[in-house]
């Protein structure tokens, strides 16, 4: 039996609640395909530098992961994100704002 996945949108609302617990502020910039978009997460420190992440399946272990896709100045990430639209409409951006680069994405369950 195939393993149940959860659509996208109930994802991204049990992440920013997640976020909000820990008083993270995050917000969505693009809203994607509610059954089934990819999510990019963009972690901004407040200074000018930012990193991108993307969940990516490993194919070897059969996990999925959070991988970083972009990082550097916040221009150079907001441009990677660009290009990742660009070819995928669908796709959800959600900025995460944290002076400690916090993005809880290595929690349990963030990455399934």
């Amino acid at each position: 039996m195939p393993e149940a996945r959860l659509t996208t949108d109930f994802w991204v609302g049990a992440y920013l609640q997640r976020l909000r617990l820990a008083d993270i502020p995050a917000f969505i910039v693009k809203k994607g395909d509610a059954t089934a978009g990819a999510v990019l997460v963009k972690s901004s420190t407040l200074d000018g530098q930012a990193r991108l992440f993307q969940r990516s399946y490993d194919l070897m272990t059969g996990q999925r992961a959070w991988v970083t896709l972009a990082e550097g100045d916040e221009s150079g990430v907001d441009a990677a994100i660009a290009r990742q639209r660009s070819f995928d409409p669908d796709l959800w951006v959600i900025e995460v704002e944290d002076r400690l680069g916090r993005h809880l994405l290595a929690e349990d369950g963030l990455a399934d």
